[in-house]
Formats: structure tokens, C-alpha cells, sequence
């Protein structure tokens, strides 16, 4: 019986046994065959707006359907600005069966703007990557040549490639110092002469200084027009020189400076009100022909450098005269003094937050600071700033104790106001931001040589030229894939869409066919550190990768 009992259990045990391995195969065949039986993953099918499309209006959703459904809990879509900040979309909306999905973002003003997602497939595979549309006619990106006088004016072939400062750099950069110094002084004076009533002896030390800053100021703005215009205008024609005059804004700006100048001798037999008018309208013309003029918004930037030059002008010309002043007229000086420490006080101030303001303005990040003359020259200058701050407090003390100004804190302040004169000087005329150069890539190698350029290299539209060069025996290439990614999203690539062209370039090398491609587009929507991606798969499915990085700012 015993015998019996144990037949019958182990023949049931071998029967659960088989039935529930069956399952198992079943299971797995049920799981692997719908994946036999579907695409691999899910594909970016449509996008609305289209990549590389120019609209005249904001969109109103930003759609993208696949091939099949995606999960919309999890991953979404971003929409960047030409700085790659996050604007504000609508929650991400599917149509029915999942394969579309959209957002609509808020209304969007003239620029770039790249759309980037990251979705999760229904079967779980990840699918992401960017495109590119521009809203408007943006106007072009700020780099170097946003500040460059040649660009403006559309010379090129005028940049100097030299490290070593040449003789005739030494005397512009003397010229701007000596020409900025007596603008802030005929300013300087100009104003507190009209603000102030002086008597006596210290009505005609005025008054000289006045005729004395005016005169100097002529004389530099002579030398500052005619040495930018010489350097400006090398081996141009003298056409081009009345047509720099007379048709550009920064020739006229410069003429309208001589004529001021000139007409500052008369000013100096006006009243007050006159040459008020006189040191605003000099200041404005100042204001607009800079660095601020080139840049965006212009009312704004050319707003803050007016209130700049004003305040520099208050200080440089009250110090001036108060040192004139204190080898002359001791007495004088004391009451002087007392004005002019309070006047110092709001002009520091001013000139502290207008360059806060405009340094914000001018540069796209804190730390393209880092990386150009002009962030360390305005570095240098803020530190002076700081100690003119530290020596204004000292002699505010002083005056507010009633007593006489130190001459070793006024020989101190007068050192820190020429030497931030000298940096004025130079760093006004280089650029703020660092330069961009186009992208030159060459690789040579048995299997695939590769030359890869991009110009210019800046955020906005690009022109993008791809050659590959693959042996004879090899043949054409089955496919050619170009991707730029950032480094701040790297998961997110765009891709370039290639067109085959007809290449009349002599660049041939034996036992091997050259394939050219182009691309024209936004395809660098924002700044950074970029890596291209070149894939090509010859005709035995044989894969190739290169890669390149480059930068722009």
C-alpha cells in the first residue's frame, strides 16, 4: 500500500511538474513575441511648429506625435530661450490613444527657441531630443563683433592677430586716456560751476579752469576722432571717409563731439542753464556712440552709461577743483569741500549701481568676467572704486569735523581717479564678450577622413558644411548622421538635417570618394559647450563616429 501511495503522489508531482513548466515557456513566449512583432522603439514621427521653421507669430501649442503611445506621466517637454532659460508651458496634453502629445506655452516674443523632450515609450524605452524654431527676425547674437568698430561699418580684414602692443596702439590708447580725462574735467567743472556760486578769487580759479578743461577738451577730441578714424579707415579710400562722417552713427556721434567742443568756448560767456544743456548734451553724445549703443535694449544701456558719465564727470571735476583749490586757496578748499563730499558720496553711488547694471546688461553670465581683458580691466576698476570709497569716507569724516582736507587723502584720491581714467580707457575699447571662432574640424584616417565646419559660430543661424571621405572600395556611405548636443543637456541632441551638394572645392585625395553635405539654419539655438556627433554607416552596415567640441559664447 505503501508502495501504491507513493506511485500515485509522484506521478502527480511529475504531472504539476510539466504543467507548470508549459507555463513557463508559454509566459515567455507570450512576453518576447509582441516585441518580435512590433517596432523596436518609439519614433519622433511630426512636430508642430516644424524644425527650422520661421514663425511670424508665437505659436499656440507645441505638438509632437510618434509612432506609437508614450507615457505622459513620466519625462515631459522643455521650451528654451536663446540663453537656454526654461520658459513656462501649459501641462503636457495627449489625444486619445497616447501618440500625440502637446503643450502650449505662453506667448513668446522675437527669438530662438529650442524644444527639448525626454518621454518614456510604452514599452519603456526612452526617446528624447531637440529642434529648433525661430519666432520673428531676432536680432543677431552679441559676441566680439557686436562691439567691433570694423564689423559695424562692415570692414573686415582689420583685426589685428598681434600679442605685442605696436607704437601706434600705445598712442591711441594715450589719445582715448587723454581724451576721456579732459571730457570728464570740462564736464566736471562745467557743472559745478553751474551748480555753485563762487566769489573772488575762487569765481576766477573757476572760471580759468573752465577755459582751461574746454581747450584741452578740443584738442583731444581732435586727436580721438582722427586717430579712431585712422585706425578705423586704414587703406580706405578718402570716400569712405566722408561717408564715415556723414552716413554712420558713430561718425556722426564723433563730429557732433568736435562741434560741442567748439561750440564750448561760446557756452563759457552763457549762463548756467547754457552749460547745463551744454555738459548734457556731450555727455548723450558720449553715451551713444560706446559700448552701450551696441547693445540691447539701447534705451536702457544708453540710459545707465548717461547716468554713469554723469556721475564720473560730478566726481573727476569736483576733485579736480578741489585740488586746485587746496594749493591755491586753502580756505576756499574747506568750504568747497563740504559740497563736494556729499556730491562725492551720491556720484560713487551712481557710478556703483549703473555699472552693476550695465555689466548685467553686457554679459550673457557673471563669469564670461573670467575670460576676457575687458571682465579683468573692469575688475581692476571696481577694486579702485572701492578704495576711492574707502578715501571718500576718510575725507567726508575730515570735512564733517571741520577740519581741513588731508593733502595726502586728497594726492591718494587724485592717484585712484587717474588710474581709473587709464582702465576707462582701455577696457571701453575692447569687447566685453569673449570672441567666436568658427568651427574647423579636420580628421584624417584610413577608414573615413572627415572636415566638418560651422560659420559662424554663434547662437542664431548657421551655415554648416560636412565632407566625409571614404575609400574607393567601400564606396557611398548608406547613411550620414550630424548631432550637436550641449553639454547642459546632453541627452537631448539636435539633429542636423543634411543635404547632399555638389562640392567644387580641389580637396581630393587618391583611392577615395569625397561626399559633401550642408545644412543652413538655427541649429546652435543658445550658448555653451557643444559636441558634434558624426555617424556614417558604409553599405556593409559598418559604423563610424567621430567627434568634435566647440564652445561659443
Amino acid at each position: 500500500m505503501n508502495n501504491i501511495a507513493f506511485y500515485h503522489h509522484h506521478h502527480r508531482y511529475s504531472r504539476y511538474m510539466k504543467i507548470f513548466t508549459l507555463g513557463v515557456l508559454l509566459l515567455a513566449c507570450w512576453l518576447v513575441w509582441p516585441a518580435s512583432t512590433v517596432s523596436a522603439h518609439s519614433q519622433l514621427l511630426e512636430t508642430s511648429p516644424e524644425a527650422g521653421a520661421r514663425l511670424t507669430q508665437s505659436p499656440e501649442e507645441i505638438r509632437l506625435t510618434f509612432n506609437e503611445a508614450v507615457e505622459t506621466k513620466v519625462g515631459g517637454i522643455e521650451l528654451l530661450d536663446s540663453l537656454s532659460r526654461k520658459m513656462n508651458v501649459s501641462a503636457i496634453e495627449a489625444n486619445r490613444d497616447r501618440t500625440s502629445i502637446a503643450v502650449k506655452p505662453s506667448n513668446l516674443d522675437e527669438g530662438v527657441y529650442t524644444v527639448t523632450y525626454r518621454i518614456i515609450s510604452e514599452d519603456g524605452h526612452p526617446v528624447n531630443g531637440s529642434y529648433v524654431f525661430v519666432v520673428g527676425n531676432p536680432p543677431a547674437a552679441k559676441d566680439a563683433a557686436t562691439f567691433d568698430l570694423h564689423t559695424q561699418l562692415g570692414h573686415t580684414g582689420h583685426g589685428s592677430t598681434a600679442s605685442a602692443l605696436t607704437s601706434s596702439e600705445l598712442i591711441l590708447y594715450a589719445v582715448r586716456f587723454f581724451y576721456y580725462a579732459t571730457l570728464l574735467l570740462a564736464v566736471g567743472v562745467m557743472l559745478w560751476k553751474s551748480m555753485m556760486r563762487f566769489e573772488g578769487a575762487s569765481l576766477q580759479l573757476a572760471k580759468a579752469w573752465s577755459l582751461g578743461t574746454v581747450r584741452a577738451f578740443l584738442f583731444g577730441s581732435i586727436l580721438y576722432v582722427f586717430f579712431h578714424a585712422r585706425e578705423v579707415m586704414e587703406d580706405e579710400p578718402l570716400s569712405e571717409w566722408l561717408k564715415l562722417l556723414s552716413r554712420t552713427s558713430v561718425g556722426m556721434a564723433w563730429l557732433a563731439t568736435v562741434v560741442l567742443s567748439l561750440i564750448g568756448f561760446l557756452v563759457l560767456r552763457g549762463g548756467r542753464t547754457v552749460s547745463v544743456i551744454w555738459a548734457i548734451l556731450l555727455i548723450a553724445v558720449e553715451s551713444w556712440s560706446g559700448h552701450a549703443e551696441a547693445n540691447n535694449p539701447k534705451v536702457l544701456t544708453v540710459g545707465l552709461d548717461f547716468v554713469h558719465l554723469t556721475a564720473a564727470a560730478l566726481w573727476a571735476g569736483g576733485l579736480a577743483l578741489l585740488l586746485v583749490f587746496w594749493f591755491k586757496d586753502r580756505k576756499e578748499a574747506g568750504r568747497f569741500a563740504v559740497r563736494f563730499s556729499g556730491g562725492a558720496v551720491l556720484s560713487l553711488a551712481a557710478l556703483v549701481l549703473t555699472g552693476v547694471g550695465m555689466t548685467l546688461l553686457f554679459l550673457p553670465k557673471l563669469s564670461y568676467l573670467w575670460l576676457t581683458s575687458w571682465g579683468v580691466m573692469l575688475t581692476i576698476k571696481a577694486g579702485l572704486t572701492l578704495l576711492v570709497i574707502i578715501v571718500g569716507a576718510l575725507l567726508r569724516i575730515r570735512v564733517r569735523r571741520g577740519d581741513l582736507p588731508s593733502a595726502t587723502i586728497l594726492r591718494i584720491d587724485g592717484a585712484l581717479m587717474a588710474l581709473i581714467i587709464v582702465i576707462t580707457s582701455l577696457f571701453t575699447y575692447v569687447s566685453p564678450l569673449p570672441a567666436n571662432e568658427p568651427v574647423s574640424y579636420h580628421k584624417m584616417g584610413a577608414e573615413m577622413h572627415v572636415s566638418l565646419r560651422v560659420t559662424p559660430n554663434v547662437p542664431g543661424d548657421n551655415k554648416i558644411t560636412l565632407k566625409i571621405w571614404l575609400p574607393d572600395v567601400t564606396g557611398a556611405p548608406k547613411s550620414v548622421v550630424l548631432r550637436f548636443r550641449s553639454e547642459q543637456h546632453e541627452d537631448a541632441p539636435i539633429d542636423i538635417p543634411l543635404e547632399a551638394y555638389d562640392d567644387q572645392e580641389i580637396d581630393a585625395f587618391d583611392g577615395y570618394g569625397k561626399y559633401a553635405y550642408q545644412a543652413n539654419g538655427p541649429y546652435i539655438p543658445y550658448p555653451g559647450q557643444w559636441t558634434a556627433e558624426i555617424r556614417v554607416m558604409d553599405k556593409n552596415d559598418n559604423e563610424l563616429v567621430e567627434t568634435t567640441t566647440f564652445r561659443n559664447y
